[in-house]
């Protein structure tokens, strides 16, 4: 008799429903406790014992860029697929913009959690750039976007004005004046020439 090498189905959909209910329970505690959140709260919160939630999530870290995962698939996907079937790109723009800063908004304690484990720029980050330089590029032939600008300026940009997360109360909406600056200097109109070529990205070194 052949023996089954895959798991069970049961098996793999309970794991996944698993893990969906300790990202749901992680985002609710961290919204509640802070950045520092404990892990066995999260696990009481989800309703699994602790082992189950670190065979989900080996470490803190891995959590966290689950429920940024998460965050990102609910409320930025979505502003990106808008965007791309909106006739005036840098409007488009603006509007992925504004999801990714309100989306790191509602969930500030996770992200502060995420930078203080060294996790805030990794597989999110990319895809939400690779999403965003099709925008960019869009608006750029449109000429309603500076054509200097580069990649590497809009992850500096978007660094920039997550940083002024941390400069206010979380349930503030005061980073979207910095949003509506930042649009403005990227728009080509009036715009002064950039005196040097963007240097090299540097990553974080953990």
């Amino acid at each position: 008799m052949d023996v089954p090498t895959d798991t069970p189905k049961p098996l793999r959909a309970d794991a996944a429903r698993n893990s969906e209910k300790i990202v749901r329970a992680a985002r609710q505690v961290y919204a509640e406790r802070g950045p520092d959140a404990q892990l066995d709260e999260i696990a009481r919160r989800a309703g699994v014992g602790i082992a189950t939630l670190f065979r989900r999530f080996p470490d803190k870290g891995v959590l966290l860029r689950a429920v940024l995962d998460q965050r990102f698939a609910e409320e930025v996907i979505p502003a990106v697929d808008r965007a791309q079937q909106d006739t005036d790109p840098l409007r488009g723009l603006a509007v992925v913009m504004e999801a990714a800063l309100s989306s790191a908004a509602g969930d500030y304690n996770v992200l502060a959690a995420a930078r203080n484990a060294g996790v805030l720029m990794g597989e999110v980050g990319d895809r939400f750039f690779e999403a965003l330089a099709p925008l960019v590029e869009r608006g750029q032939r449109a000429g309603v976007i500076r054509g200097d600008l580069v990649p590497e300026d809009m992850r500096r940009i978007m660094g920039m004005l997550v940083s002024v997360l941390w400069t206010m109360d979380p349930g503030e909406s005061g980073w979207r004046r910095y949003v509506t600056l930042m649009l403005d200097g990227l728009s080509p109109a009036a715009a002064s020439p950039l005196a040097h070529p963007a240097p090299a990205l540097r990553r974080p070194e953990h």
